[in-house]
Protein backbone atom coordinates (compact mmCIF):
# COMPACT_ATOMS: atom_id res chain seq x y z
CA UNK A 1 0.00 0.00 0.00
CA UNK A 2 2.80 2.37 0.90
CA UNK A 3 4.66 1.72 -2.35
CA UNK A 4 1.45 2.26 -4.33
CA UNK A 5 0.84 5.61 -2.64
CA UNK A 6 4.43 6.58 -3.32
CA UNK A 7 4.09 5.77 -7.01
CA UNK A 8 0.85 7.71 -7.48
CA UNK A 9 2.18 10.62 -5.46
CA UNK A 10 5.32 10.75 -7.60
CA UNK A 11 3.24 10.50 -10.78
CA UNK A 12 0.92 13.30 -9.64
CA UNK A 13 3.79 15.63 -8.74
CA UNK A 14 5.57 14.86 -12.02
CA UNK A 15 2.46 15.68 -14.05
CA UNK A 16 1.92 18.83 -12.00
CA UNK A 17 5.48 20.04 -12.63
CA UNK A 18 5.18 19.25 -16.34
CA UNK A 19 1.85 21.11 -16.49
CA UNK A 20 3.36 24.19 -14.84
CA UNK A 21 6.68 24.18 -16.71
CA UNK A 22 5.42 23.30 -20.20
CA UNK A 23 4.18 26.83 -21.13
CA UNK A 24 7.43 28.38 -19.89
CA UNK A 25 9.53 25.94 -21.90
CA UNK A 26 7.43 26.48 -25.03
CA UNK A 27 7.76 30.27 -24.76
CA UNK A 28 11.54 30.00 -24.37
CA UNK A 29 11.78 27.71 -27.41
CA UNK A 30 9.61 29.97 -29.58
CA UNK A 31 11.92 32.90 -28.77
CA UNK A 32 14.64 31.22 -30.86
CA UNK A 33 12.55 30.84 -34.01
CA UNK A 34 13.87 32.50 -37.18
CA UNK A 35 10.36 32.98 -38.55
CA UNK A 36 8.35 36.19 -38.39
CA UNK A 37 5.46 34.56 -36.56
CA UNK A 38 4.98 32.39 -33.47
CA UNK A 39 6.31 28.95 -34.33
CA UNK A 40 8.71 26.30 -33.11
CA UNK A 41 12.25 26.68 -34.54
CA UNK A 42 12.04 23.54 -36.69
CA UNK A 43 14.46 24.97 -39.28
CA UNK A 44 17.16 25.85 -36.76
CA UNK A 45 17.54 28.25 -33.87
CA UNK A 46 18.12 31.95 -34.37
CA UNK A 47 18.87 34.97 -32.17
CA UNK A 48 16.95 37.22 -34.55
CA UNK A 49 14.34 38.29 -32.03
CA UNK A 50 16.82 38.85 -29.21
CA UNK A 51 18.74 41.17 -31.50
CA UNK A 52 15.49 42.90 -32.43
CA UNK A 53 14.75 43.31 -28.72
CA UNK A 54 18.20 44.77 -28.08
CA UNK A 55 17.73 47.27 -30.89
CA UNK A 56 14.22 48.25 -29.79
CA UNK A 57 14.64 51.51 -27.88
CA UNK A 58 11.06 51.44 -26.56
CA UNK A 59 11.42 48.05 -24.89
CA UNK A 60 14.88 48.71 -23.46
CA UNK A 61 13.74 52.08 -22.12
CA UNK A 62 10.65 50.53 -20.54
CA UNK A 63 12.80 47.78 -19.04
CA UNK A 64 15.06 50.34 -17.37
CA UNK A 65 12.00 52.22 -16.12
CA UNK A 66 10.53 49.05 -14.60
CA UNK A 67 13.83 48.14 -12.93
CA UNK A 68 14.28 51.61 -11.42
CA UNK A 69 10.63 51.86 -10.39
CA UNK A 70 10.58 48.40 -8.82
CA UNK A 71 13.84 48.89 -6.93
CA UNK A 72 12.91 52.34 -5.65
CA UNK A 73 9.38 51.32 -4.65
CA UNK A 74 10.50 48.14 -2.89
CA UNK A 75 13.28 49.96 -1.03
CA UNK A 76 10.98 52.76 0.16
CA UNK A 77 8.35 50.20 1.16
CA UNK A 78 10.95 48.30 3.20
CA UNK A 79 12.07 51.49 4.97
CA UNK A 80 8.45 52.23 5.86
CA UNK A 81 7.57 48.65 6.84
CA UNK A 82 10.43 47.98 9.29
CA UNK A 83 9.41 50.58 11.91
CA UNK A 84 5.74 49.93 11.24
CA UNK A 85 6.18 46.18 11.82
CA UNK A 86 8.15 46.78 15.05
CA UNK A 87 5.41 49.08 16.35
CA UNK A 88 2.61 46.63 15.48
CA UNK A 89 4.31 43.47 16.73
CA UNK A 90 6.08 44.71 19.86
CA UNK A 91 3.92 47.52 21.19
CA UNK A 92 0.32 47.82 22.29
CA UNK A 93 -1.05 51.29 21.57
CA UNK A 94 -4.50 52.77 20.92
CA UNK A 95 -5.55 52.22 17.33
CA UNK A 96 -3.03 49.44 16.74
CA UNK A 97 -5.52 47.22 14.91
CA UNK A 98 -6.84 50.15 12.90
CA UNK A 99 -3.28 51.08 11.89
CA UNK A 100 -2.62 47.50 10.76
CA UNK A 101 -5.85 47.45 8.77
CA UNK A 102 -4.89 50.75 7.13
CA UNK A 103 -1.49 49.38 6.10
CA UNK A 104 -3.04 46.20 4.68
CA UNK A 105 -5.99 47.93 3.00
CA UNK A 106 -4.40 48.14 -0.51
CA UNK A 107 -4.80 44.36 -0.71
CA UNK A 108 -8.57 44.73 -0.44
CA UNK A 109 -8.98 47.39 -3.13
CA UNK A 110 -9.05 46.26 -6.78
CA UNK A 111 -6.12 47.53 -8.83
CA UNK A 112 -8.42 49.20 -11.35
CA UNK A 113 -10.05 51.21 -8.55
CA UNK A 114 -6.63 52.27 -7.27
CA UNK A 115 -5.62 53.24 -10.79
CA UNK A 116 -8.67 55.48 -11.30
CA UNK A 117 -8.23 57.02 -7.83
CA UNK A 118 -4.54 57.77 -8.34
CA UNK A 119 -5.23 59.16 -11.81
CA UNK A 120 -7.76 61.60 -10.37
CA UNK A 121 -5.55 62.53 -7.42
CA UNK A 122 -2.34 63.03 -9.37
CA UNK A 123 -4.17 65.04 -12.05
CA UNK A 124 -5.38 67.42 -9.36
CA UNK A 125 -1.88 68.04 -7.95
CA UNK A 126 0.00 68.05 -11.28
CA UNK A 127 1.84 64.72 -10.85
CA UNK A 128 0.01 62.68 -13.47
CA UNK A 129 2.39 60.63 -15.61
CA UNK A 130 5.47 61.43 -13.53
CA UNK A 131 7.92 58.87 -12.15
CA UNK A 132 7.35 60.33 -8.68
CA UNK A 133 3.63 59.65 -8.90
CA UNK A 134 4.29 56.13 -10.17
CA UNK A 135 6.68 55.47 -7.30
CA UNK A 136 4.22 56.74 -4.67
CA UNK A 137 1.39 54.62 -6.05
CA UNK A 138 3.57 51.50 -6.26
CA UNK A 139 4.84 52.00 -2.70
CA UNK A 140 1.27 52.16 -1.42
CA UNK A 141 0.42 49.02 -3.38
CA UNK A 142 3.36 46.88 -2.19
CA UNK A 143 3.76 47.97 1.44
CA UNK A 144 1.42 45.18 2.68
CA UNK A 145 3.68 42.49 1.20
CA UNK A 146 6.83 43.78 2.88
CA UNK A 147 5.03 44.55 6.14
CA UNK A 148 3.56 41.06 6.44
CA UNK A 149 6.86 39.25 5.89
CA UNK A 150 8.70 41.49 8.37
CA UNK A 151 5.92 41.01 10.94
CA UNK A 152 6.27 37.25 10.56
CA UNK A 153 10.04 37.49 11.09
CA UNK A 154 9.62 39.68 14.17
CA UNK A 155 6.95 37.41 15.59
CA UNK A 156 9.30 34.41 15.46
CA UNK A 157 12.13 36.18 17.34
CA UNK A 158 12.93 35.46 20.95
CA UNK A 159 12.46 38.72 22.89
CA UNK A 160 14.86 37.49 25.57
CA UNK A 161 17.72 38.40 23.21
CA UNK A 162 16.72 42.06 23.32
CA UNK A 163 16.18 41.91 27.07
CA UNK A 164 19.60 40.35 27.58
CA UNK A 165 21.24 43.10 25.50
CA UNK A 166 19.38 45.79 27.45
CA UNK A 167 20.40 44.25 30.77
CA UNK A 168 24.03 44.51 29.65
CA UNK A 169 23.65 48.22 28.96
CA UNK A 170 23.12 48.15 25.21
CA UNK A 171 21.20 51.20 23.89
CA UNK A 172 18.02 50.56 21.92
CA UNK A 173 19.51 51.55 18.56
CA UNK A 174 22.57 49.34 19.11
CA UNK A 175 20.36 46.41 20.06
CA UNK A 176 18.30 46.86 16.93
CA UNK A 177 21.34 47.29 14.66
CA UNK A 178 23.39 44.39 16.00
CA UNK A 179 20.73 41.88 17.11
CA UNK A 180 17.24 42.52 15.75
CA UNK A 181 18.13 43.70 12.24
CA UNK A 182 20.43 40.76 11.35
CA UNK A 183 17.79 38.30 12.56
CA UNK A 184 14.95 39.85 10.55
CA UNK A 185 17.12 40.54 7.48
CA UNK A 186 15.90 37.39 5.64
CA UNK A 187 12.32 38.58 6.16
CA UNK A 188 13.20 42.04 4.87
CA UNK A 189 14.93 40.61 1.81
CA UNK A 190 12.10 38.21 1.01
CA UNK A 191 9.58 41.03 1.43
CA UNK A 192 11.71 43.25 -0.80
CA UNK A 193 11.82 40.54 -3.46
CA UNK A 194 8.07 40.02 -3.33
CA UNK A 195 7.45 43.77 -3.46
CA UNK A 196 9.86 44.23 -6.38
CA UNK A 197 8.20 41.44 -8.36
CA UNK A 198 4.74 42.87 -7.65
CA UNK A 199 5.83 46.34 -8.72
CA UNK A 200 7.65 45.06 -11.80
CA UNK A 201 4.63 43.05 -12.99
CA UNK A 202 1.94 45.61 -12.16
CA UNK A 203 -0.18 46.52 -15.20
CA UNK A 204 -3.78 47.35 -14.26
CA UNK A 205 -3.04 50.29 -11.97
CA UNK A 206 0.07 51.48 -13.82
CA UNK A 207 -1.66 51.91 -17.17
CA UNK A 208 -3.87 54.64 -15.70
CA UNK A 209 -1.06 56.77 -14.29
CA UNK A 210 1.86 56.17 -16.66
CA UNK A 211 2.79 58.36 -19.61
CA UNK A 212 4.77 57.70 -22.82
CA UNK A 213 7.93 58.75 -20.94
CA UNK A 214 7.21 56.50 -17.94
CA UNK A 215 5.78 53.42 -19.64
CA UNK A 216 6.83 50.26 -17.79
CA UNK A 217 7.72 46.99 -19.48
CA UNK A 218 4.43 45.14 -18.72
CA UNK A 219 2.43 48.09 -20.06
CA UNK A 220 4.69 48.24 -23.13
CA UNK A 221 4.12 44.53 -23.74
CA UNK A 222 0.36 44.91 -23.46
CA UNK A 223 0.34 47.85 -25.88
CA UNK A 224 2.57 45.91 -28.29
CA UNK A 225 0.37 42.80 -28.21
CA UNK A 226 -2.67 44.93 -29.07
CA UNK A 227 -1.10 45.75 -32.47
CA UNK A 228 0.80 42.56 -33.32
CA UNK A 229 1.91 39.26 -31.86
CA UNK A 230 5.31 38.01 -32.95
CA UNK A 231 8.25 36.18 -31.34
CA UNK A 232 9.55 39.46 -29.90
CA UNK A 233 7.12 38.95 -27.03
CA UNK A 234 8.56 35.48 -26.44
CA UNK A 235 12.08 36.94 -26.48
CA UNK A 236 11.14 39.48 -23.79
CA UNK A 237 9.58 36.73 -21.69
CA UNK A 238 12.66 34.52 -22.07
CA UNK A 239 14.99 37.31 -20.95
CA UNK A 240 12.85 37.93 -17.87
CA UNK A 241 12.74 34.22 -17.04
CA UNK A 242 16.53 33.88 -17.31
CA UNK A 243 17.05 36.99 -15.19
CA UNK A 244 14.72 35.65 -12.52
CA UNK A 245 16.61 32.34 -12.44
CA UNK A 246 19.95 34.12 -12.13
CA UNK A 247 18.70 36.32 -9.29
CA UNK A 248 17.29 33.29 -7.46
CA UNK A 249 20.58 31.40 -7.82
CA UNK A 250 22.59 34.37 -6.54
CA UNK A 251 20.29 34.87 -3.57
CA UNK A 252 20.40 31.18 -2.79
CA UNK A 253 24.20 31.28 -2.78
CA UNK A 254 24.36 34.41 -0.63
CA UNK A 255 21.55 33.88 1.88
CA UNK A 256 19.76 30.60 1.13
CA UNK A 257 16.25 30.69 -0.33
CA UNK A 258 14.87 28.44 2.41
CA UNK A 259 16.02 30.94 5.04
CA UNK A 260 14.66 33.92 3.08
CA UNK A 261 11.29 32.45 2.15
CA UNK A 262 10.62 30.25 5.18
CA UNK A 263 12.84 31.65 7.90
CA UNK A 264 14.58 29.87 10.72
CA UNK A 265 12.57 28.02 13.29
CA UNK A 266 13.36 27.56 16.96
CA UNK A 267 15.34 24.43 16.25
CA UNK A 268 17.52 26.35 13.81
CA UNK A 269 18.21 29.03 16.38
CA UNK A 270 19.09 26.41 18.97
CA UNK A 271 21.69 24.94 16.64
Amino acid sequence: MRSGNGFWSLLFHTLFVVFVMAPIVVVCIIAFTPEGYLSMPTNGASLRWFQALWNNAEFTGSFRTSLALGAASASIAALISVPAAIAIVRYDFPGRQAFLSLCMSPLMVPSIVLGVAFLRFFSQIGMSGTITGLTISHVILIVPYVLRTIMNSLGSLDRSLDHAAASLGSPGWTTFRRITLPLILPGILSGWMLAFITSFDEVTMTIFISSPETTTLPVRLMLYIEDSIDPLVAAVSTVLIVMALVVMLVLDRLFGLDRMLIGSGPSDRDR
